[in-house]
């Protein structure tokens, strides 16, 4: 049966009757959205191979029935609900309907073992959990050993579901049930929630990956972020004939703002895939408008593209290889609007229907108008590659405490070394040391339950202190180098700034991962992740042998492969005035992938550098020893939660490294 909200329809669908200024909340704007566009697509789902849609108007009663199913239960304003999973719309309506009762969703990572999820859940005093499967739910049934908070589970996907506690753990459409029959006595309770909700409430807490420690809790208001979504929208155009995909973590603040929070105000189309796997297949039928990607997605991107051209046949590796230099040499100018000689051109539209277009669509780009990238620095070299195939990659800036972004580049100034300029109503400036500090409407109430750290980042009169070093171009254009506290100094005096010279590596797709090292050293030096794929089918294709990654890792041929990267960056960074002496001269290959799970990255897959410092300390001493190669035992997590060790040799090699340009000349 059809569910209704007894005043929805009384609701007028007459937009200029409506003040925008009372749509300060996303549950105002969710009402406003099903009178405004009630039949216009708000949601998409792949199950079965079959694309299910909701309208504005089917999303706002999919919420209604689930937010007064939690009212029938007892929900106040202020309770803090939990959502953990993939990208699923029941786990979006959760959230939605959460605010519409005054609650505070907390999105966490859906690959979070058990103990990370139980920090997230004592600290915020989260009672209700919402989640995707019988995975999730049994986190959280051994979560709540710990934490007898928990008096709520409810879940979307309910296969191997049917033995659990019915009291404790439900499924969504029990609420939803429960939510019909409550409206029927009681039919304007969920409006005066809604009606009484301003934009000053907290509309989510979103905690940070914590690089240097637990992580910590976000606190957004309403205002923060529909006051952001209002000003990118407005820079970008964008509207409700936009459609996106929802991919990335739930639990990250660029997917809140891009599937839900401007969804929101733009009225667009989120569409949530199959599965992870299916992801790339299901972004070619759907074709998004506006797509937002990380630098690793990117990087693994590529990848697959080198990969399967070395399995290509010759003719299309030529082909191929031919048209990647056109673009290569005029892409970018003729995507900017420059002038480019009539062969060139020519050239260029030639290979547009030959490699460029097919290309576009393999990678789900066919239909895309604009694509952001950020979360860390990329690499001058891989941006410029997609920009030239016709992708029309942007970079901004930002991070959770901003709501999200701080810089946006505009259309005619987008650039591979700059992060754009200050959004709308955003002021940036930078403090003696060179660190970047950001105020606008947008900057975030608090880190919850600790005013220590909110006071540390945050000044009096509003400024944020980013902990990242940059400056200004001429053009007033930010560029960022690296994390304040990364940036460093060889003993020499001159500087040294990791994350620049890592993401120059990374461009190369046999490198997953790497950390370099040189802060008060002599000289530079590295650990190398191997990418598993792209060096499996390398080392196959050559009939090279090996029974596992840690094998693979150690090959002499790998070495060679990885070392030719290495000269390759030392070459190029020889013409840098500023980085010359970061040139990496000695390096390893690590026995094993850098892994959350083990605390040596997060889940958005930033480094701890602290971390690997202090697990791999007898690697780095023998770097800088001029060993030729060391012992090592060190402790993994397997996926089940059993710890265990591995024990490696690890060999190290000597890097060629080239005359600074400046000193050769």
């Amino acid at each position: 049966m059809a569910y209704k909200i007894s005043s929805f329809e009384d609701k007028t669908t007459n937009e200029s009757m409506v003040d925008k200024s009372e749509l300060d909340t996303f549950p105002k704007l969710l009402r406003h959205n099903a009178t405004r566009l009630p039949d216009r697509p708000a949601m998409r789902e792949k199950e079965y191979g079959i694309w299910q849609s909701w309208s504005w108007r089917d999303y706002y009663e999919q919420v209604s029935a689930f937010a007064n199913g939690l009212a029938s239960r007892g929900f106040k304003r202020g309770d803090k609900v939990m959502l953990v999973g993939q990208n699923r719309p029941r786990l979006y309506w959760a959230m939605s309907a959460t605010q519409s009762l005054g609650g505070i969703p907390i999105p966490t990572y859906a690959d979070s073992v058990a103990d990370e999820m139980r920090y997230v859940i004592e600290h915020a005093e989260a009672r209700i959990v919402v989640a995707e499967d019988q995975e999730q739910v049994d986190k959280m049934l051994e979560v709540r050993e710990h934490c007898p908070n928990i008096d709520l589970i409810i879940y979307d996907d309910n296969r191997g579901l049917r033995d659990y506690d019915p009291n404790l753990v439900i499924s969504f459409e029990k609420i939803q049930e429960e939510g019909r029959v409550f409206v029927i006595n009681n039919p304007d309770y969920l409006q005066q929630n809604i009606d009484q909700g301003k934009g000053s409430d907290t509309a989510v807490i979103l905690y940070t990956s914590g690089t240097t420690g637990k992580p910590k809790g976000v606190v957004l208001t309403h205002s923060n972020l529909v006051s952001n979504a209002k000003a990118c929208a407005e820079f970008e155009g964008l509207n409700e004939n936009d459609s996106v995909v929802a991919y990335l973590p739930m639990a990250w603040v660029v997917d809140y703002f891009i599937s839900y929070a401007q969804a929101h105000v733009c009225g667009y189309c989120v569409c949530c895939p199959e599965s992870p796997d299916t992801l790339v297949h299901d972004k070619i039928e759907i074709g998004p408008t506006y797509h937002f990607t990380s630098p690793r997605v990117l990087e693994s991107q590529r990848t697959d593209i080198m990969i399967r051209m070395e399995d290509a046949g010759a003719v299309k590796r030529k082909m191929f290889s031919f048209f990647l230099g056109v673009a290569e040499c005029v892409g970018i100018d003729i995507a900017e609007g420059r002038e480019v000689s009539f062969k060139n051109r020519i050239l260029f539209r030639i290979g547009k229907i030959l490699v460029y277009e097919p290309l576009k669509n393999v990678l789900g780009y066919s239909r895309t108008r604009l694509t952001y990238t950020a979360g860390e620095a990329i690499g001058p070299d891989m941006f410029n590659f997609f920009r030239a195939i016709g992708i029309h990659l942007k970079q901004v800036y930002g991070q959770t405490e901003a709501s999200p972004f701080v810089t946006l580049q505009p259309n005619n100034q987008v650039r591979p070394d700059t992060v754009g300029v200050p959004i709308t109503d955003v002021e940036v400036k930078l403090s003696e040391q060179g660190e970047v500090l950001y105020r606008g409407p947008g900057v975030f109430q608090e880190y919850f339950k600790n005013p220590e750290a909110t006071s540390s980042a945050k000044t009096e009169e509003g400024w944020v202190h980013t902990g990242d070093a940059g400056f200004f171009d001429n053009e007033g254009h930010l560029k960022i180098i690296d994390r304040t506290k990364d940036v460093g100094k060889l003993n020499d005096g001159s500087m040294f700034a990791p994350k620049y010279v890592e993401n120059k590596l990374k461009f190369f797709s046999q490198i997953l991962e790497a950390v370099t090292f040189g802060h008060d050293k002599d000289y530079v030096t590295a650990f190398i992740n191997i990418d598993h794929g792209a060096v499996g089918d390398w080392a196959e294709r050559r009939g090279l042998t090996y029974a596992s990654y840690q094998e693979l890792a150690a090959h002499p041929e790998v070495y060679k492969l990885i070392e030719n990267c290495i000269v390759q960056v030392n070459q190029d960074l020889s013409n840098d005035e500023l980085l010359a002496s970061s040139q990496i001269r000695r390096f390893l290959i690590l026995h094993k992938e850098l892994d959350p799970d083990d605390g040596e990255i997060t889940r958005t897959r930033k480094v701890r550098r602290s971390t690997i410092t202090e697990r791999y300390g007898v690697l780095i001493d023998a770097l800088y020893e001029g060993k030729p190669s060391c012992h090592i035992d060190t402790e993994v997590t397997f996926e089940d939660g059993r710890k265990g060790t591995i024990s490696a040799d690890l060999e190290i090699r000597d890097c060629e490294m080239f005359i600074p340009m400046a000193k050769a000349s």
